[in-house]
């Protein structure tokens, strides 16, 4: 059964306006009832609970220094103190669940279908939550994310609007021909900053990968920043040369995303 908090957050999302330029993304003030979103940073995890984003394997050894992380995983989640295991545990039920993770591909239908065409049906689909704290002179240059990634959508948890100004900027390349499939990331020099989407309590900035999905973070120069972020992206898993295209006709409604899409419960 959903929980009020689920149905509160798939609400806005939902029914949150697109906006379609220069990639598709949207920005949500208010995206967890106030309470929830009260009892979030009462929870958060203590730095000493996360670990070096370069010491998961996710990145290269020493990447991402001022980056500390605790994935969205049983594991991880079961090293928490008590309370604030409960708060997660009962979190991840629904936020790594399937039904979560279709509202998110609903969401953004037309740009799935024109990413994969009739091949949709090859492919699978799986969450991944990391809860993040970046620390002062973190850095990320404009980048459209990895190959693999399909969507990304950050919950930004401040204590207050105090540091609005470090969120997540939207950038398009000087050259209007430039395109990046994903992986490299490049100097702020090359780029045109269009937005930053504000580092607000209880607001989330979510957006599809093309190769045109360019997006950083500014240098932060400000002192003892702690820049707490919840990340979850759905990742595109390799086709599957075994399924059959049978159901595709009727577009990725909930019988035939419970086939295509799981998401990832660990």
């Amino acid at each position: 059964m959903s929980s009020a908090v689920e149905e509160y957050v798939i609400y806005q999302i939902s029914n949150a306006p697109m906006r379609h330029y220069p990639y598709p993304h949207f920005y949500i003030e208010d995206v967890f009832p106030a309470d929830f979103y009260t009892a979030l940073r009462a929870n958060w995890p203590e730095t000493s609970s996360l670990v070096s984003l370069g010491d998961t394997g996710r990145v290269a050894k020493g990447d991402y220094a001022e980056r500390f992380v605790l994935p969205m995983t049983r594991a991880s989640v079961a090293k928490l103190s008590e309370r604030r295991r409960a708060f997660w545990t009962e979190f991840a039920d629904w936020l790594m669940a399937y039904r979560f993770l279709a509202a998110m591909m609903a969401k953004f239908d037309p740009y799935v279908r024109q990413r994969f065409g009739d091949d949709i049906y090859r492919y699978g689909f799986e969450a991944d939550s990391l809860v993040v704290r970046d620390m002062t002179h973190y850095a990320i240059g404009p980048h459209t994310d990895a190959p693999h990634r399909l969507l990304s959508l950050l919950f930004y948890c401040p204590d207050d609007a105090s540091m609005k100004h470090l969120g997540t900027s939207i950038y398009v390349p000087l050259d209007p021909d430039f395109r990046c499939e994903g992986g490299p990331h490049y100097p702020h020099e090359q780029f045109q900053k269009v937005t930053t989407m504000e580092y607000k309590p209880n607001t989330l900035c979510a957006f599809f990968k093309n190769d045109h999905s360019f997006h950083g973070v500014d240098p932060i120069q400000d002192a003892h920043v702690r820049r707490d972020v919840l990340l979850y992206d759905i990742r595109v898993i390799k086709p599957q040369d075994d399924v059959k295209p049978a159901a595709v006709a009727q577009g990725p409604g909930l019988g035939i995303l419970r086939r295509l899409f799981g998401g990832k419960q660990t």
